[in-house]
């Protein structure tokens, strides 16, 4: 089966890519002009250039192919322009799938967020916990909300879609880094001496792309599924990088409301060279105010989905960027 993977040049798509080579799908990378795709250059993987904004490019790139999985996205916690964000990842997901519905898709598996889902303070999310847009904080949040929103009314439409909610993928391959990498990075070379009272949902991105194939070959069209791992306190996490890598654990918890003229200087600066970003955003903040822990509970019941232990992503994490040039 000739499967369409967008986002295949990324970190999570990449890992996507292999485990859909792993079991033996023909796949075609959907990848801009000037994509960095060294994570594709080892993959028998065939390569058209598109772009998700671009409605015939779509239609060409899925012209042949009986699956597709959407994984590409704009995803930053900085963005002083969101309106190409709300492109990216609303407008050219709701495109995507209306070429994928045109063209006759057999299958699709719609990359979520965890970060649309609600949070329990205190406690564990899952798919059911409520939310309403006006929950997300920043414009990668809503971002993806309103994206998957559309995902689910083209779905009432006939598109067969199943929908993965990843939480914090962690891992080789993070070539950019993500948000996520950047702590990871630099957590490990000590650029990190203090800590603020969050937590994050850390699972490997391989185990994320394994069950990315799960939805796909058993999940329930209009269902989705948190694809997880640890519940993970932010000074746990940041505890596991320094011992492996043999350093002293940041030991001093700093109130969020210190960080807040750290934030706002932090932006106005960046807004003002028109590059760069932030060592802490504002949005950071406000998410930092409730532990981000989910429960992958349903995807291990129905899909057989597994995820290793927080600490073995980590420290293939910490592994690839050491041997990749990222600590120097």
């Amino acid at each position: 089966m000739k499967i369409l993977l967008t986002g295949g040049s990324g970190f999570v798509g990449s890992a996507v890519a292999r485990a859909l080579l792993v079991r033996g799908y023909t796949v075609r990378a959907l990848v801009r002009p000037h994509s960095d795709r060294r994570n594709l250059a080892d993959l028998p993987v065939e390569c058209v250039v598109g772009d998700l904004t671009d409605e015939s490019s779509l239609i060409g790139a899925l012209a042949g192919c009986e699956g597709l999985f959407h994984v590409a996205a704009d995803y930053r916690l900085w963005a002083p322009d969101p309106d190409a964000m709300y492109r990216a990842n609303v407008e050219g997901t709701r495109m995507l799938m209306r070429a994928a519905l045109r063209t006759g898709v057999s299958r699709v598996v719609y990359t979520s967020s965890v970060a649309v889902l609600g949070l329990v303070r205190g406690g564990v999310a899952d798919e059911e916990t409520p939310v309403t847009v006006a929950d997300m904080i920043g414009p990668y949040k809503r971002s993806k909300y309103l994206a998957e929103e559309a995902v689910r009314e083209l779905i009432a439409q006939g598109l067969p879609a199943v929908i993965v909610n990843p939480s914090t993928p962690v891992g080789p391959r993070d070539i950019k880094p993500t948000p996520t990498g950047r702590i990871v990075r630099d957590a490990a070379c000590g650029r990190i001496p203090a800590y603020v009272d969050t937590g994050l949902n850390v699972v490997h991105v391989d185990d994320v792309a394994q069950g990315h194939c799960l939805a796909f070959e058993q999940g329930v069209v209009g269902e989705r599924y948190v694809l997880g791992g640890e519940n993970l306190p932010l000074r746990e996490m940041l505890a596991a990088i320094a011992g492996l890598v043999g350093r002293r654990a940041p030991r001093v918890r700093l109130s969020p409301r210190l960080l807040w003229p750290v934030a706002w200087a932090a932006e106005g600066v960046c807004r003002a060279r028109g590059r760069g970003v932030p060592l802490v955003t504002t949005d950071e903040l406000r998410m930092a105010q409730k532990r981000m822990f989910f429960s992958s509970a349903k995807a291990e019941r129905l899909l057989g989905y597994r995820a290793r232990p927080a600490v073995e992503a980590l420290a293939d994490a910490v592994r690839w960027f050491r041997d990749h040039g990222y600590f120097r």
